[in-house]
């Protein structure tokens, strides 16, 4: 199974403040393990919102949002993709992490849909093309 699991920005992320030496050392030294382990598959942190954008759906309409977006504890301030075998494997994960942000922090965890969790409708064919395009990815590395 795969996850996505998302560091929620805080205030300080938001106005762009930068890990300090200690919480980058220690951040290393847990991705290590997570890699060593198996566990990481990528992860990477994100600027503020502020130099972001959204565009908004409606039928054929497409409108764009430039950031910063104000409901700070619903963005993602960085993410890990992980393969472990359950939520609960990724949630024990997920508690040996050092604390990463000053002061009060939260990580959310999100399984992956994997291409069986979509039936019939993910027709042969639409698998085919799938992999072809990760294939294609895979090449650009």
């Amino acid at each position: 199974m795969r996850f996505m699991v998302m560091v929620k920005a805080t205030k300080d992320s938001e106005a762009g403040a930068l890990p300090d030496e200690k919480l980058l050392a220690a951040m290393g030294k847990y991705n290590e393990e997570l890699v060593n382990a198996g566990v990481m598959l990528a992860g990477e942190g994100l600027h503020p919102s502020s130099k972001g954008a959204r565009v908004r759906f409606s039928g054929a309409n497409r409108t764009v949002i430039d950031g910063p977006f104000t409901e700070t504890k619903e963005l993602v301030a960085g993410f890990w993709l992980w393969r472990v075998d359950s939520l609960e494997k990724a949630i024990e994960w997920v508690k040996r992490c050092p604390n990463p942000m000053p002061g009060e922090s939260e990580i959310e965890i999100r399984q992956i849909f994997e291409a069986e969790d979509f039936g019939a409708e993910f027709t042969p064919e639409l698998r085919k093309q799938e992999e072809r395009l990760r294939g294609e990815m895979a090449a650009r590395k």
